[in-house]
């Protein structure tokens, strides 16, 4: 891995590669603009640091230029002008990281370390572009350099982090990376999929139980929270989280300790928290289905993950990646053309990488030849697509919408609350007349709290008591 230095002082320039070098990476010093141009037509670098001030000009106002070209290769800026205007038009190059002079030189090294260690721009990996060893986080995408970067901003803290995504865009990867790559990687990594787990077993697995705490308690049980002490804890789905282990999810994060289901000691813990969510977190709120001192609580830092849509040019990589990946685990060693990874790069991945990656690992074992071309592929991605509909009451429920539409045509900017607000009242009403107004059932029905229940009927001007009558 190599790094390109560009700074015009000499003894600074000694420091740092000196620095650099002793990080395990080679450096090609030069100490102008034009030598620097001319250096990266020529070869491939891992990361770039420059100084502000040169002998040729301003090192910062060619950098937008320099990072449209090498999009993937991290820019690190070193600048004696230590004022607000330097740092914001650092900032707009789209620099991995500033640094005003003087610095620390071990936090200039380790974050270039860190930088080319979240495959911003590893030359020997051009076609994986992984973040780490092993964290197959892959793309070079500008999405995704934005994924890496905001990955390196939490690495050396324990701030907690929210990662946002659609389903199957690797939110649990990114957690590990963090993890992996952070402070507190020589401690545990602790998942725990809070939609997976029965609401009346959730608090028991987070915060653990005591002996005879109910039936069936036959010894203590260590929860995630202390199976995680040291390292890292994982909250996969926090927005299917029930109400209960919320409000004992936020007393833990704001006190650090925990109590144990039937305990009576609190147990002080020390796991980094991150969450994930495919949820839009805002509306259960508004619902009454999540807390919003919870919300606040965990959104310290989000990292909201693009859906591969937004990263079509990904593909490609990501497609040659899972051959690989499946190679390893003893499926036929294949190869994928140009015209395949294009054809792949045009299909719609609703279940995103994930749904690629199983799609990829069907087609390794399926195949029939060595290398896939466009004619292999086309009658494989024929049989995932599924079966046009037949007219019913999607069809219907479709055409309501676009009559609604036309007919309402409601204010920009309040569609969608305009369109849940035409939709809650007959939904509401709907479930009132099939469980005769009790609204016990029908909250259950709904899945909503029935305080969440009563307080939207008194909004939408709906008795049950009428629908009572009627049944």
């Amino acid at each position: 891995m190599t790094v390109l230095l560009v700074e015009d002082d000499a003894s600074i320039a000694i420091v740092i590669t000196a620095a650099l070098e002793a990080e395990g990476f080679e450096v090609v010093h030069c100490e102008t603009i034009g030598a620097r141009d001319n250096l990266l037509a020529e070869h491939r670098f891992s990361a770039l640091v420059t100084d502000v001030m040169l002998p040729d000009g301003d090192g910062i106002e060619t950098l937008g230029a320099v990072h449209e070209r090498f999009p993937a290769m991290p820019i690190i800026i070193l600048s004696a002008q230590n004022t607000l205007d330097t740092a914001v038009r650092a900032s707009d190059t789209g620099a991995f990281e500033y640094f005003p002079k003087p610095f620390d030189i071990d936090e200039l090294a380790r974050t270039v370390r860190q930088a080319v260690g979240a495959g911003a721009a590893s030359p020997e990996s051009v076609e994986d572009a992984a973040i780490g060893e092993g964290l197959p986080l892959v793309g070079r995408s500008a999405a995704m350099q934005t994924v890496y970067r905001m990955i390196t901003r939490v690495l050396r803290n324990d701030l907690t982090v929210l990662i946002l995504g659609e389903s199957g865009t690797g939110k649990e990867l990114v957690a590990e990376a963090i993890h992996q790559l952070g402070g507190r990687r020589d401690g545990p990594f602790v998942a725990v999929n809070t939609a997976a787990i029965p609401a009346e077993l959730i608090e028991s697995e987070l915060f653990g139980h005591e002996k005879g705490a109910f039936t069936g308690a036959v010894a203590r049980h260590l929860g995630k929270f202390e199976q995680a002490e040291g390292g890292t804890l994982f909250l996969d789905e926090i927005g299917d989280m029930p109400m209960q282990a919320q409000t004992r999810l936020l007393r833990a994060l704001q006190s650090g300790s925990i109590r144990r289901v039937g305990g009576r000691e609190e147990v002080k813990v020390d796991a980094r928290i991150v969450a994930a969510t495919n949820k839009d977190l805002e509306p259960l709120i508004a619902a009454g289905q999540f807390r919003e001192d919870l919300y606040y609580r965990l959104n310290v830092v989000p990292i909201t993950l693009p859906a591969l849509r937004e990263r079509t040019d990904d593909i490609p990589a990501l497609a040659r990646h899972f051959l690989k990946a499946a190679a390893t685990e003893g499926l036929p060693r294949r190869q994928l053309s140009g015209d395949a990874a294009d054809l792949l790069s045009r299909q719609s991945w609703r279940g995103n990488v994930r749904e690629l990656r199983n799609f990829v690992y069907r087609l390794a074992l399926l195949a029939r030849e060595d290398t896939i071309d466009a004619a292999n592929l086309k009658p494989l991605l024929d049989q995932m697509r599924p079966a046009p509909a037949e007219p019913g009451e999607g069809d219907a429920i479709d055409t309501a919408v676009s009559r609604w539409l036309a007919e309402v045509r409601p204010v920009s900017g309040t569609v969608y609350d305009a369109a849940l607000a035409a939709f809650e009242r007959p939904l509401f009403a709907e479930i009132l007349r099939e469980t005769g107004g009790n609204q016990v059932r029908a909250a259950q029905q709904l899945g909503i709290n029935r305080n969440t229940l009563r307080k939207r009927l008194g909004e939408l001007a709906l008795d049950p008591e009428e629908f009572a009558r009627r049944g």
